[in-house]
């Protein structure tokens, strides 16, 4: 795996949950109506199944296990990092308006909540690819 943002090998559960973060919500980044924001689960479900179909074979037996801890896990990193980066003067994350960086710490978070309250039923897919 190549992790396209640092151009360099990369963690699969990192690349894995990255995209569980960037592709199962419907909602932008930095969408303001967090009534908006879930991770839809068929979005995960497809994810999975791709992803297992291709990667299953090198996957080791743990990297399976934390496929979908690994969705919730960036989720929050990255909302910890759209925080530090407000609270720093948005000197990192590149914004278009004040408090854009608040707003995807909201969404992140929002979508870590989502996780959480599918997390078992994620597993259970996993289990069974």
């Amino acid at each position: 795996m190549i992790d396209l943002d640092t151009v360099m090998p990369g963690l699969v559960l990192h690349d894995f949950g990255d995209m569980v973060r960037t592709t199962t919500s419907p909602a932008a980044e930095d969408e303001r109506d967090l009534s908006q924001v879930r991770m839809q689960f068929e979005m995960f479900a497809a994810l999975a199944r791709g992803y297992l179909e291709a990667a299953g074979v090198f996957l080791t037996r743990a990297e399976k296990q934390w496929l979908a801890f690994s969705g919730k896990l960036i989720t929050l990193e990255v909302g910890i990092r759209f925080l530090t980066d407000y609270l720093n003067g948005d000197s990192y994350f590149k914004v278009h308006r004040h408090g854009q960086n608040l707003d995807r710490c909201r969404t992140q978070f929002k979508l870590v909540e989502s996780i959480e309250h599918q997390e078992d039923r994620m597993n259970h897919l996993v289990e069974t690819l």
